[in-house]
């Protein structure tokens, strides 16, 4: 690890430094808009899918195990996937390699949508792996592109446009699937819209991509041996667990406690327009705080906290949703900026967010499995939500450390 290279900026700022200097240059609108297109495809069409399971369980005739392998597949498809991305993109350019995972995208989703339980799950692989390298892709494009001064703020506009996206598309899921011809298969199918808009936005950015390797560009290795590393990855993966957990078995869990299918569609609603409030004020909220850890450590108190409410207190389920959504916002603005902040250039940034969302997404995908498996086994979510409470102590832990205002010592090769 060494010390933040702005360090110096930052001293000569607060003793007088024009206002200028201090709030960097501005982002061009188009680089603005694109980014939240791309952003608005990331959740869209995984979120849906937790709102529909009762649905899809019983016209497929899965049991909970299948519909807890169902939600963690994106999640093991993002894990293989992810230390791709990095020497793919070091080879072909971030924006061609974007515009081509946009394609795939498209194509996975309209394979899901088919009549058939074979393309629901071979099109949740390739829409997950399309949906990897968008993941991996958009830190390494904001290094790049971004002032450092804006990393965090323009981190939190896009995952304010994925929360955005992904809580409209929780709400109506369900309402959808039961007024269109086709129900639920209909139903996620609809995401594609978004990703040929994000396709459009894209194509004109691919003529002044020029790929690294043909510019004698080193490729930027992994950073196994970093603490800092090690820290952001699990933080990255604890966060990604809780949120994709809740996705996953919130409309069940609450079903399965008297509520209509609809009323828990729009609860899950509820807890991502908290989690994008909470995202989008994070940066207003922390403006000129450098150091992040404490922020980062009471944000994933909180999420533990709402795990504790829904569990002990299922009639409080609107409290338990409000914390899940405030600490969740947070986390997750917080786990993509450090995977830009953290690297000193657009190489490292790939590179550290290929191992966080590789290995953050491979501890991930435990947690709706876990759930399922749990349920079965006890027929009660009482200890599957005990156990992601108590999984909050290890994300304060790594979210205290993946907040210090330091840079990952990356050796070039």
């Amino acid at each position: 690890m060494s010390p933040r290279p702005d360090a110096m900026s930052r001293q000569r700022s607060t003793s007088g430094t024009p206002a200028a200097v201090v709030t960097g240059p501005a982002v061009p609108v188009g680089l603005i808009i694109a980014i939240c297109l791309v952003a608005a495809n990331l959740r869209t069409t995984l979120t849906g899918v937790g709102t529909l399971l009762p649905e899809i369980e019983h016209g497929s005739g899965l049991t909970a195990s299948w519909g807890g392998l169902l939600s963690t597949l994106p999640l093991l498809t993002f894990a293989a996937t992810s230390p791709l991305v990095a020497r793919a993109s070091h080879r072909w350019g971030s924006a061609r390699l974007l515009v081509a995972a946009l394609g795939v995208l498209a194509v996975g989703t309209v394979v899901r949508s088919l009549p058939s339980v074979s393309c629901l799950f071979a099109g949740t692989v390739i829409l997950s792996a399309a949906i990897a390298f968008g993941n991996v892709l958009l830190p390494a494009l904001i290094r790049r592109n971004v002032p450092a001064r804006r990393i965090q703020s323009v981190s939190a506009l896009y995952v304010t446009v994925i929360g955005l996206m992904a809580a409209m598309w929780s709400g109506v899921s369900a309402p959808l699937a039961h007024t269109v011809p086709g129900s639920w298969h209909t139903a996620l199918a609809w995401g594609v819209a978004f990703t040929v808009a994000a396709l459009v936005a894209w194509l004109p950015r691919m003529r002044g991509d020029t790929p690294q390797a043909s510019t004698g560009g080193t490729h930027s290795p992994v950073p196994w041996r970093s603490r800092l590393a090690w820290q952001v990855t699990f933080f990255m993966g604890l966060q990604s667990l809780a949120f994709y957990t809740v996705v996953a078995w919130l409309p069940s869990i609450l079903s399965d406690r008297g509520t209509s299918s609809t009323t828990a569609g729009w609860m899950l609603f509820c807890y991502q327009v908290v989690s994008l409030a909470a995202g989008s004020l994070l940066p207003v909220l922390t403006r000129g705080l450098h150091d992040q850890r404490r922020v980062a450590a009471g944000a994933s108190v909180l999420v533990a906290g709402g795990f504790a409410v829904l569990a002990a207190a299922p009639e409080l389920s609107v409290l338990a949703c409000t914390l899940l959504g405030l600490g969740g916002g947070a986390c997750l603005v917080l786990a993509l900026t450090f995977q830009s902040q953290r690297a000193g250039s657009s190489g490292e940034a790939a590179a550290l967010a290929g191992m966080a969302q590789s290995i953050g997404y491979l501890v991930a995908a435990a947690g709706p499995l876990l759930l399922g498996i749990l349920h079965d086994a006890t027929h009660s979510w009482t200890l599957p939500l005990t156990v992601l409470a108590a999984l909050g102590i290890a994300t304060v832990i790594a979210g205290h450390g993946a907040g210090q205002d330091r840079h990952i010592r990356l050796p070039s090769r």
